[in-house]
Formats: C-alpha cells, sequence, structure tokens
C-alpha cells in the first residue's frame, strides 16, 4: 500500500498566511484577540443616503464567477483609460488571470438589500524585493461611493493585515501617475514613492518618465521585523 504524500509545511509567516482559510485569516489578522490594531467590520452605511452594505473576504476559489466577472467589470470602469494610455497598455486576459491568483484576498462590498456588488479592494501578503509587505493590487469603488470614507475603510483593511503579521513593514500599491485623485487619496493616508519605484531613464538621448508610482506606507521599522 503506497503512502500519501504529505503537503510541504509552510516556512515562513508570509506563506503560512497565504494558506490560511479566509476565516482563518480573518481571524488570525483582522480579528485576533491580540489585535494591535482592528478596524475589520462586515457591515457599513452609506453616510449620505442610509443605504446599507455588507463587507466580506474570500480569495479568488471561494468567489462565485459573477461576483469576479463584476469586479473585472468595475476595474474596466474605473481605470481601463489609465492602462490604454500607458506604456504595458490594456490586456484584459492577463488582467483576468492576475485577479484569479489563489493567494490574492477579496474584500467586497455588496449593497444589502440587492445583493449587488459595488466595490472591492483585493490584497496579498507577499514578498517586494525581498521585503514583507502586504500589496494592494486594486481597490475600486463605484461613483455614488466615492468620497464617503469607505475607500479608507478598506484600506485600513490592509493595514491592519500588516500590523497583525509580522515580520510585514509596509502596505504598498501601484498607482498611474495619470490618476490624480488616486494619488490624492494615496498621499492622504499616509503613502509615499517608495525607493524602488522607477525613475526617468535616458534612451538614445529621450528622458523617458516612467507612467506609475510605486507607493507605500511603513507600519513597522526594519529594526522590528522578524
Amino acid at each position: 500500500m503506497m503512502k500519501s504524500k504529505r503537503s510541504r509545511a509552510a516556512t515562513s509567516p508570509i506563506e503560512v498566511a497565504n494558506r490560511k482559510t479566509d476565516e482563518e485569516f480573518i481571524a488570525d489578522y483582522l480579528l485576533p484577540d491580540n489585535a494591535k490594531e482592528s478596524s475589520w467590520v462586515t457591515a457599513w452605511t452609506h453616510p449620505r443616503t442610509g443605504t446599507k452594505y455588507t463587507i466580506s473576504l474570500a480569495q479568488p476559489a471561494n468567489l462565485k464567477q459573477e461576483d469576479l466577472d463584476t469586479c473585472f467589470d468595475l476595474l474596466v470602469e474605473t481605470s481601463k483609460k489609465d492602462y490604454e494610455n500607458s506604456a504595458g497598455r490594456w490586456h484584459p486576459d492577463k488582467k483576468l488571470n492576475e485577479m484569479r491568483s489563489p493567494e490574492l484576498r477579496y474584500v467586497l462590498v455588496k449593497e444589502e438589500e440587492t445583493g449587488e456588488l459595488r466595490g472591492f479592494t483585493s490584497l496579498m501578503p507577499t514578498y517586494e524585493e525581498g521585503e514583507p509587505v502586504v500589496y494592494c493590487y486594486e481597490v475600486h469603488l463605484k461613483p455614488d461611493l466615492q468620497g464617503t470614507g469607505l475607500g479608507s475603510l478598506l484600506m485600513s483593511f490592509l493595514t491592519a493585515v500588516a500590523v497583525n503579521l509580522p515580520p510585514i513593514t509596509k502596505v504598498m500599491l501601484t498607482c498611474f501617475l495619470s490618476n490624480a485623485r488616486g494619488l490624492a487619496f494615496y498621499r492622504k493616508l499616509g503613502f509615499e514613492r517608495d525607493d524602488i519605484s522607477p525613475v526617468p531613464r535616458i534612451l538614445r538621448g529621450k528622458v523617458i518618465e516612467p507612467d506609475y508610482l510605486i507607493m507605500s506606507k511603513r507600519i513597522r521599522p526594519d529594526s522590528e521585523s522578524y
């Protein structure tokens, strides 16, 4: 009788985090008993209209296809032009493959009464040039939800994960320079240009300016990393 192969044990806190179920992830990094920071909620009310919304977390494997499709449609609605005008251009199939990355976690905002998905963010604990970070892949809201404080709430979830998951030192994201509103929003939350963000370069005597900025917000000094 052949012995079944045992899966390789996780070897780092980042790997351990990414192997957790959604319920475990929330319990350990968004609502831990000894939380240094926690802003996690499962309900939110629009401050102007009084409309009630639900908030949930799920990995791509646990998302309904219609929810993933709606997230993609929302990204197209809010950011397609920025992609089209960038050096990398717009590649929908490539973006969809990225959105299906198994280690991503989606935070979904749905209208309570209708179940309609109206906003989301996606995040992943990972390593960026060897440094442990929480990377914000996307954050998109329907126009009527912008400027309500919901975007700041969603970003606070990423900060909470970073704070409660040593050895992570910062939250990182990428923003197109053409997205002036997004840049202002992130700067208001304390994000600054990261050292690894691309700089202008000279190609055949012509200065090539980057069209995006890598930003980060440090939440733990390097000396406190584990």
